[in-house]
């Protein structure tokens, strides 16, 4: 007579273990991933409100003053904060325009710009 063996059933609930613990493994790594594309997505969009502002500036020719200038604006469904300033340099006829962009009103920047102009 040939004797069947089969799984015990501690062989099977370890295995169940080892299962579980891989799919966890697995749905952490996705839960990560989709994490750092949505903080990817709104630093790019930050960094377009920003680009904006900066075309916007350079447009109107009108520079900010050396204290911090705040505003608003809605971009891509969602209410981007903006401050921005003009900045003294070592070269007189040289000023720099800081601006910075956030989600919240109080946040820390999620992108900021640094630019040149011509002091007149």
């Amino acid at each position: 007579m040939s004797k069947h063996r089969g799984m015990t059933l501690l062989e099977v609930m370890l295995a169940l273990v080892i299962l579980a613990t891989a799919g966890l493994a697995v749905m952490n790594a996705a839960s990560g991933t989709l994490n750092n594309q949505a903080y990817l997505q709104d630093k790019t969009f930050a960094l377009w409100v920003a680009s904006n502002r900066l075309v916007d500036l350079k447009l109107q020719q009108t520079w900010p003053s050396a204290d911090w200038q705040n505003d608003t604006e809605e971009f891509a469904g969602n209410t981007w904060y903006l401050r921005y300033q003009t900045v003294k340099t070592s070269n007189d006829s040289l000023q720099a325009l800081d601006i910075e962009v956030s989600t919240k009103k109080e946040g820390s920047a999620l992108a900021y710009i640094r630019t040149y102009i011509v002091a007149e």
